[in-house]
């Protein structure tokens, strides 16, 4: 189990200045092994920074990062059972290597005593576990090969990793044409269905509902909405998600203005920042965010 208590993380906006802005405000969920949760919020909510968080790439504030019980350590340990896959294939890559670079990079930090005739085995088996042909790919420089293709074979390189048990996926498929989008989801239902669990960021509602069982919405850094996806799409209750909601296009319907963000049945239950249980397995958090007046 990855859980995330109250994470907080604050950037300093000057450097005499003294004043700091809070990028993600109190956040608390889990990921299962084998569950797949969804990251919801618009550009600049704190969804990748919380993804950074989780991957040890950003130092965390406040609040505590654990896995099986454990603090969070980024290492190299901490990384065979963590890893991340990003928004820009392309950038992962180096151009000047061929695309198998990568997993000999793999191979270097955490199997330097498998034989090459092993390895290369490992390798192509990976590779067609994400719907690649080896002899088609693993020969190829990044830029002889599409976006999505890139995208899988950082997928396979994360595979190589024995005891691999979750899987921060940050926009991955904003880059990709909409068939290899579908091509990439249902290569992680499949890891879910491999008991990974996944922590899929994105900002199209669409995708984000395809594969899963919970979902999370971020506004301004902190939850407004969470449970399970059903429920948070089926009966959304904060006024963010239902203004995320009506701003999907829809075929044959006219875009209306959403419900702006407002009024607050919530704000006489808590604290400022909880989220409060409207039905099982659904949380939804003040409306107002910050500074609900009923606090």
């Amino acid at each position: 189990m990855l859980t995330l208590d109250r994470v907080t993380k604050t950037f300093r906006t000057g450097t005499f200045s003294g004043s700091s802005v809070t990028a993600v405000d109190r956040v608390s969920f889990t990921v299962g092994r084998g569950e797949v949760v969804t990251l919801l919020g618009e550009s600049g909510s704190g969804k990748s920074t919380l993804g950074r968080m989780i991957l040890g790439l950003t130092p965390v504030t406040a609040g505590s990062l654990t896995l099986g019980g454990e603090p969070v350590r980024s290492g190299r340990e901490y990384y065979r059972r963590v890893q991340g896959i990003f928004q820009d294939p392309f950038s992962c890559f180096n151009p000047v290597f061929k695309a198998d670079r990568v997993f000999a990079l793999v191979k270097e930090a955490y199997y330097p005593r498998v034989s090459a005739a092993d390895w290369r085995g490992r390798v192509e088996r990976a590779v067609r576990d994400v719907r690649l042909d080896p002899g088609q790919v693993l020969n190829k420089y990044p830029h002889q090969l599409s976006g999505g293709q890139l995208q899988r074979l950082l997928i396979a390189r994360a595979l190589l990793l024995d005891g691999l048990e979750f899987l921060v996926a940050d926009e991955i498929t904003s880059m990709l044409d909409a068939s290899t989008r579908v091509d990439v989801l249902n290569l992680l239902g499949d890891l879910r269905e491999r008991g990974l669990g996944v922590l899929y960021i994105t900002h199209d509602l669409a995708l984000g509902t395809y594969l899963a069982e919970q979902t999370v919405v971020l506004r301004g850094g902190r939850i407004t909405e969470r449970g399970a996806t059903e429920k948070v799409f089926g009966n959304p209750m904060h006024p963010y998600t239902r203004h995320l909601l009506a701003a999907v296009p829809r075929l044959g319907v006219d875009w209306v203005d959403a419900e702006p963000v407002g009024s607050c049945v919530f704000h006489d239950a808590g604290a400022e920042g909880e989220l409060h249980e409207a039905e099982p397995d659904h949380f939804v958090a003040c409306a107002q965010l910050p500074g609900c007046p009923g606090h």
